[in-house]
């Protein structure tokens, strides 16, 4: 036998004992939360820095090999300690719950909540209060008044689809919607984009939650990301934003036309009633209304109306909107209200 052959015999022994020994992981084992989009580079960075393995790259040869590359699937997962590499890609190989829940984009953690009790995922009431009460540990939480805001972590929440199981502790599945707000909106470049804006990152997830409440298009999200920060940039001439989803929210209801009374309504998240923002994210909104807000359509709108199908129609001046408002609402008649559960 060459000696070329002999060292990578040795070398092949070498890799085969690494790869099936237990210490890869460390002894006390740990948790790694797998955000959706995650490829086999992220999540071996995240096993990591979670002290569960010591190569990386080995690990991405592994989970090649037992054809797990890029297909990973969202949720948190407990690594038993001294795991070898092929234990971990089985662990993980898996859904880290057996009951698939999905978050549309817009949507209320109020309904989150529901939308949890009514899968035997956790109470609504507990996870709720967990939005509200609990600690996490996130930078970009870390001046967010959470427990003064009527949906808690609310906006922070990245709404997708995830695996979860029966009886989940409210901060896992908490930590792992906010493991993937960290990973997809929490980066370099969107930050950068945040800074250039001159507005913090709370502001522009209110600003997108804002969006995200009131336009259905790309288009239409990058035009009413516009007409807000025209409004905020003049506040001498338009000192409230009047967004009627933020009176919405304020009430927890949703009703086609707000009535005056509506308008009213005493608190910081209502728009009409107060100057500037609102006190804090009014949904979980989607990349691309926060993309909206940090690119949007330079224009010189500072209305915006929706008709019956949806479709917003902008104008600039106060009697131009008001034709609008006219023509469009002529057959209209406010709609019974309905409580946002």
């Amino acid at each position: 036998m060459t000696i070329i052959a002999i060292a990578a015999l040795a070398a092949l022994l070498l890799l085969l004992g690494v790869l099936t020994s237990g210490i890869t992981a460390n002894r006390d084992g740990g948790e790694v939360t797998v955000s959706s989009g995650d490829g086999s580079i992220i999540v071996a960075d995240k096993l990591k820095e979670e002290g569960l393995i010591q190569s990386p790259f080995l690990f991405r040869i592994v989970a090649e090999v037992e054809g797990r590359n890029g297909n990973w699937y969202p949720g948190s997962y407990k690594i038993p300690g001294g795991s070898s590499f092929f234990e971990i890609c089985k662990i993980m190989g898996k859904p880290a719950g057996d009951i698939r829940v999905t978050f549309p984009e817009g949507i209320q953690v109020r309904e989150m909540g529901t939308i949890l009790e009514e899968a035997g995922v956790c109470k609504k009431a507990e996870f709720l209060k967990a939005c509200k009460t609990h600690s996490f540990n996130y930078e970009f939480l870390k001046k967010v008044p959470a427990s003064k805001r009527i949906g808690g972590l609310e906006g922070y929440l990245f709404p997708d689809t995830y695996y979860f199981t029966k009886d989940e502790d409210p901060d896992v599945i908490i930590n792992t919607m906010l493991d993937h707000f960290q990973q997809t909106v929490y980066t370099p470049e969107i930050l950068a984009k945040v800074k250039k804006s001159k507005y913090s990152l709370d502001q522009v997830i209110i600003l997108a939650s804002m969006v995200e409440s009131e336009a259905a298009t790309t288009e239409d999200r990058k035009t009413v990301a516009g007409v807000f920060l025209n409004r905020l940039h003049h506040p001498d001439k338009f000192p409230k934003l009047e967004s009627c989803v933020t009176v919405e929210y304020a009430k927890g209801i949703k009703k086609d036309i707000i009535s005056l009374a509506d308008t009213k309504y005493n608190s910081k998240y209502n728009t009409y009633k107060y100057p500037g923002l609102p006190y804090g994210p009014i949904c979980c909104p989607s990349m691309e209304s926060i993309n909206a807000v940090l690119t949007p359509t330079n224009n010189s709108y500072y209305y915006f109306q929706s008709d019956s199908k949806g479709r917003l129609h902008f104008a600039r001046t106060w009697q131009e909107h008001a034709k609008i408002q006219k023509k469009l609402q002529s057959n209209w008649k406010t709609t019974k209200t309905r409580k946002v559960k």
